[in-house]
């Protein structure tokens, strides 16, 4: 999977590509992460990448010309390197709410470039010329793309076959069967007087597969029942599902 990043703090990504489970897949060569500042662009002394909005207002604006360069910039490197350019994406707040399904339509695509934009706004107009898609990963502000397009990219990595040292990290993990995870527990067995539950000491795997479903169920009927509403909508519960939702 390869991500480009338009950004003009490129040195943030260092978080995403040089520590844990995504560093090790760039450096495995699962993903691949390049990025490009519109600074580079830009052909006055001072990069200007910014000015003031027409109409006032506070806030500077992100110019359309050098974002639209940078674009063309990695279209023209896909080429030379022989890779189809997939979509081109903008980190806003007027996006799609992101969730795990799209991780996985994003996995599919196979390249993904990312808008980071920055200061009020982004010039519209590049926007109507280049965006094909757009994210948010919720209903709150943030100062820049940057944060964003790195959770995406994290859960998006998490995916890729060979990222995670086991295989079923990614298949069990919270709202991959549209529930939340189940609870889990480790080594001591007892601590502080609590506890692991019995039933994940005896060893008897059908039990325990049926007490991490009822308890995934319980957990999301308690803190997100919307999820439950949707994993119904879907055809994601079976009768036995539902005869335990009806006896909490």
């Amino acid at each position: 999977m390869r991500f480009d990043v338009v950004t003009l703090f490129p040195e943030m990504f260092s978080a995403l590509t040089q520590w844990g489970v995504t560093g090790r897949a760039c450096e495995q060569s699962l993903a691949s992460v390049q990025l490009w500042n519109p600074r580079d662009f830009c052909r006055d002394s001072r990069k200007t990448v910014d000015d003031r909005a027409y109409g006032g207002g506070p806030g500077m604006v992100m110019m359309a010309k050098p974002l639209d360069d940078t674009v063309a910039g990695i279209k023209a490197a896909h080429r030379d390197a022989g890779i189809e350019s997939g979509p081109v994406c903008l980190l806003s707040p007027q996006g799609e709410r992101f969730s795990q399904k799209i991780a996985s339509d994003i996995l599919k695509l196979g390249n993904l470039t990312f808008v980071c934009g920055r200061y009020e706004a982004i010039d519209q107009r590049f926007v109507e010329r280049n965006v094909d898609m757009q994210i948010s990963i919720g209903d709150f502000v943030l100062s820049g793309g940057e944060i964003p397009a790195m959770a995406i990219m994290d859960a998006v990595i998490r995916l890729i076959p060979g990222a995670l040292g086991d295989g079923e990290s990614a298949a069990q993990d919270s709202f991959m069967n549209g529930l939340l995870d189940y609870p889990h527990y480790t080594r001591p067995e007892v601590y502080e007087n609590l506890s692991v539950p019995d039933v994940l000491l005896g060893g008897h795997h059908a039990k325990m597969a049926d007490w991490r479903r009822q308890k995934s169920l319980e957990l999301t009927l308690r803190l997100r029942p919307d999820l439950i509403e949707s994993a119904r909508a879907n055809g994601l519960l079976t009768r036995e599902d539902e005869q335990f939702l009806r006896s909490l």
